[in-house]
């Protein structure tokens, strides 16, 4: 069974480029031009739906949460209990790194064998141009990768950054317990919620992603279209509109707009096979701004990268059978890395059942 830093050891990243100085560009470089999609331009038009917005602290928060994952595998929460402070010191802290000159953010790069650092998203190694965004990525500590950005001035970056983890995982076993209520389950039925049902020993990475102004966004992409891997994502997003996400229904892309104080809670693909394909992991991109730059905080949150996750017994039925193979959240990396966005249907075990 691989583990979390072995399966990334065994599909590198190789990005061979110069990183663009975003600030300095008149034009959009053939590099970075995308083919011009009409929905590149504000996506507001195509919006005849909003997504949904739950209040966690109402009554009815479980039956909400699973009408919400089943028809369109993104929403809105409020009332999460993350400080409106610590959302502000932590994108006050993003602001500061991507500000940063390049060679300097350069000294923090991540190893193509790596997951954390600064550098581009790995999906970029799935696309002939690249996107217009810089990122970086928290596992565990961003005490080694902090001290190379600022060597004499790291500690209030480190002390965000690890009270944002805290906080963050703890709200994301209160959404997995209300997920797995919403689907008929208990956290009995998940042996690595531990006893107490609190995920003690959970896999988590945070990903701040820098959208810069760009002078032509109708041929940028700021993070193509891609599903996220493990069981839910929490997004805080800038005031900047820039996500958004797929609607089947329609087969039409929907902005999600910010909302003040609320987080976006995006379903992941191991949330769609441990609920045997009833709640759908969203596809969902960023698009940029002429004008305006765009910061947003993604926490990815899974099991522990040895811990198979398959579809639950109790959600199988005659008319439903099990849909997918057990997987490790390590293992499904390493099809990722691969299969990209058909990485789902490789392991799928009835490709007739809907």
């Amino acid at each position: 069974m691989p583990s979390l830093s072995e399966a990334f050891r065994a599909h590198p990243v190789h990005l061979h480029h110069s990183h663009l100085d975003f600030g300095s560009v008149k034009e959009v470089p053939d590099t970075h031009a995308w083919p011009p999609l009409d929905e590149h331009l504000s996506g507001d038009k195509f919006d005849v739906e909003s997504v949904p917005v739950i209040d966690l602290g109402d009554p009815n928060v479980v039956s909400h949460i699973g009408h919400a994952c089943e028809t369109w595998g993104v929403f809105h929460i409020t009332n999460h209990g993350i400080s409106k402070q610590l959302l502000s010191d932590v994108e006050s802290q993003g602001r500061h790194l991507f500000s940063l000159p390049t060679q300097q953010k350069l000294k923090a790069a991540r190893h193509p064998d790596g997951v954390a650092g600064y550098g581009l998203v790995r999906i970029s190694s799935f696309f002939s141009k690249l996107m217009w965004s810089e990122g970086f990525t928290i596992v565990g500590s961003p005490l080694e990768h902090a001290r190379q950005l600022w060597p004499c001035d790291y500690i209030q970056f480190c002390n965000v950054m690890e009270e944002y983890e805290k906080e963050m995982k703890k709200l994301s076993g209160r959404l997995m317990l209300l997920i797995l209520e919403s689907l008929g389950l208990k956290k009995e039925d998940v042996k690595w919620a531990g006893p107490a049902g609190k995920f003690e020993d959970t896999c988590a990475a945070i990903q701040l992603n820098w959208y810069p102004a760009c002078p032509d966004p109708t041929r940028a992409m700021g993070l193509a279209e891609h599903t996220d891997s493990p069981l839910i994502t929490i997004l805080h997003q800038s005031s900047t509109s820039g996500l958004q996400v797929f609607r089947e229904r329609g087969q039409r892309w929907i902005t999600v707009a910010p909302l003040s104080g609320s987080l976006v809670v995006n379903v992941g693909d191991l949330l769609h096979i441990l609920s045997n394909a009833r709640f759908h992991s969203v596809l969902h991109r960023a698009v940029v701004n002429r004008t305006q730059q765009r910061l947003s905080v993604a926490y990815l949150w899974g099991p522990p990268a040895h811990i198979e996750i398959s579809p639950s017994p109790q959600l199988l039925t005659p008319d439903r059978p099990r849909l997918y193979r057990a997987v490790s959240l390590a293992e499904y990396l390493i099809i990722k890395a691969k299969h990209f966005n058909n990485a789902l249907a490789f392991i799928r075990l009835n490709p007739l059942v809907n």
